[in-house]
């Protein structure tokens, strides 16, 4: 028997508690997984909370990631004692995820962690920072350069925009940091942010086209704030979107698209085919300086999780949480 946080749902009434499990009651899989740390996300605090309609499944072990040893394996790409990585797939949401000890997963899902990145690390980066990654691969491909100006993250205290701002300083461009925080200043420039901008600069009615700035932006917010980002581009400025933090509209106008040639670069972590996950982590553990995470992230004991998970809703959490579930794994 082991803990896991386990979501149920009995007369339209959803509850979440710390249960004991046994790895009987695990899902069907190919791929036993012995669990090392996992994450809470914003993702899983929509689960947990029962704030948004996430899980589609009752009961649900919430967690969208995790990371850890294979135990057993029916799948021939993995034998056990490989370290490997999982980020989104459903996990959590229609398939027990990582906030469980162990977890029986499909294969497919799985990619083998790189050297050089430890269990912990890989949780560190999560699917925040592999989201981040795809971001910033996406403007790579579409030709953006740090000679072609700023790049503007917002929600850059979060999990995705610390991680973003990190990996586009390192590739040597100037970063501006949208934040409602203004306490996170010295946090976001050891990250490597060149200037902290309000949230407020972005919360109001945008224009159809406002004055240009940014060559490039990674967009975590959705609704107003991305539509003023996109107002505020350069021309053939680039836009990655990934998250809907401030809502799922678009307040925007063609305007930008067809008078500067902007273009609207959407971003999609959970369903992404595994060889360009592949490529995601690989990337990762070539240009993430990883000495940058342990600002970016903090550890939460699973029992913590579900009292904790709210302030994920409030905007109170910086950066990353990852939850251990195995110390004897811990690395």
């Amino acid at each position: 028997m082991f803990d896991a946080i386990v979501i149920s749902k009995e007369d339209d009434q959803q509850s979440v508690a710390l249960r004991q499990i046994a790895k009987e009651d695990l899902p069907e899989g190919d791929v036993l997984v012995e669990v090392a740390w996992s994450t809470l996300n914003y993702k899983d605090a929509l689960a947990i909370t029962g704030a948004a309609p996430v899980v589609r499944s009752f009961p649900m072990v919430p967690g969208i990631d995790l990371s850890g040893i294979v135990r057993e394996s029916a799948d021939p790409r993995y034998n056990p004692g490989d370290r490997v990585v999982l980020n989104g797939w459903g996990v959590g949401e229609k398939h027990w995820g990582g906030l469980a000890r162990f977890a029986r997963l499909k294969g497919d899902w799985l990619v083998a962690l790189p050297d050089g990145v430890s269990l912990r690390q890989a949780m560190e980066i999560g699917t925040a920072g592999y989201t981040a990654q795809l971001c910033v691969s996406a403007l790579l491909k579409a030709g953006l350069t740090p000679e072609a100006g700023e790049v503007l993250v917002t929600g850059a205290a979060g999990g995705v925009g610390s991680v973003a701002v990190a990996l586009l300083a390192a590739k040597g461009f100037t970063v501006c940091a949208v934040t409602g925080r203004a306490e996170e200043e010295a946090y976001l420039k050891s990250l490597g942010a060149s200037e902290i901008l309000p949230r407020e600069e972005f919360a109001g009615k945008p224009r159809p086209l406002d004055k240009e700035r940014f060559a490039g932006a990674v967009d975590v917010a959705g609704s107003t704030v991305l539509a003023n980002v996109i107002s505020k581009m350069k021309y053939r400025g680039l836009v990655a979107a990934c998250g809907l933090a401030a809502g799922m509209d678009l307040p925007s106008s063609v305007a930008p698209f067809i008078l500067r040639g902007v273009s609207l670069l959407g971003v999609d972590s959970v369903m992404v085919p595994r060889n360009e996950r592949i490529d995601a982590w690989a990337a990762l553990a070539k240009d993430l300086d990883m000495s940058k995470l342990a600002a970016i992230a903090h550890e939460m004991a699973l029992e913590d999780v579900i009292a904790e998970a709210p302030k994920f809703l409030e905007g109170k959490i910086r950066g990353r949480v990852v939850v251990p579930l195995n110390v004897a794994l811990a690395e």
